[in-house]
């Protein structure tokens, strides 16, 4: 897959692919790169690549010309990728957008800066706008590096085991469960039992309920939006029933915070 960064500041995206697993990906050649200056394509002198609004306002907006002309250079490299302008103003980015993106040979990305990209570009040449949540970068590189990584790590090769991805957070709707490495006590903390046990089937139980505890402390509201397997479900009624013999025991033993404070 190649990513094809369309920048006023290339020099940002050295950190990103020498590094890591991005680096091994483009050792291996499951990934490949091309980032694009927009001062190369900017005419005149001095290369001007923005310019004062129309109708006047605070800052700067990038000019269409050279970035409409650095995508076209990209695009004799990747005739066939779509086009994404990374935008506060986007579709808002998750793992299953990644997993989309994974079924192109290649992605166009538009980094803007100041206050934005001259509509123009957007009305010409761009295929979608990407977000990556709801608030204002100083541009759209650090978007770019998110997706790029959040993508090529969802490629065959690029992780280490054949599931890795397969068993992280928002994959199947649910939280990553709990992890816990040597020593298997740290300042009186202790590893739980099960995992040392070497029984994989209470192991898998017991990373299954963790799961869903983590995601109901964290982000109850993904609950409301997945189909959960039977043993989820049951896991979730066992839940309830020791709740509601905790409640009980509390009013038959006359249990009240809001009595016994007054």
């Amino acid at each position: 897959m190649n990513f094809s960064i369309i920048t006023l500041f290339p020099q940002m995206f050295d950190c990103l692919f020498n590094y890591s697993i991005i680096k091994r990906a483009v050792e291996k050649n499951i990934i490949s790169s091309q980032v694009i200056n927009i001062r190369d394509f900017a005419s005149g002198k001095h290369h001007i690549t923005d310019d004062k609004p129309y109708g006047g306002g605070c800052g700067m907006v990038m000019k269409p010309e050279p970035v409409i002309n650095a995508v076209k250079y990209s695009q004799k490299k990747n005739p066939h990728s779509p086009i994404c302008l990374l935008s506060p103003q986007g579709k808002k980015f998750n793992q299953q957008l990644a997993k989309q993106l994974t079924n192109y040979n290649g992605i166009i990305l538009i980094c803007g800066r100041y206050e934005g990209v001259d509509e123009r570009v957007f009305l010409d040449i761009v295929d979608f706008e990407l977000s990556i949540g709801d608030y204002i970068l100083t541009g759209g590189e650090y978007a770019a590096m998110i997706i790029i990584d959040a993508v090529t790590r969802l490629l065959p090769g690029v992780l280490g085991g054949a599931t890795s991805a397969q068993d992280e957070s928002f994959e199947n709707g649910l939280l990553e469960h709990a992890h816990y490495t040597r020593p298997n006590i740290f300042e009186n903390l202790k590893v739980p039992d099960i995992l040392l046990s070497g029984n994989h089937k209470e192991i898998e139980n017991w990373r299954e309920e963790s799961s869903l505890i983590r995601t109901f402390l964290k982000k109850p509201e993904m609950l409301y939006n997945i189909c959960l397997k039977k043993s989820e479900k049951e896991i979730l009624i066992k839940w309830k029933s020791n709740i509601e013999k905790i409640i009980n025991s509390q009013n038959l033993s006359g249990t009240n915070s809001l009595s016994s404070s007054e």
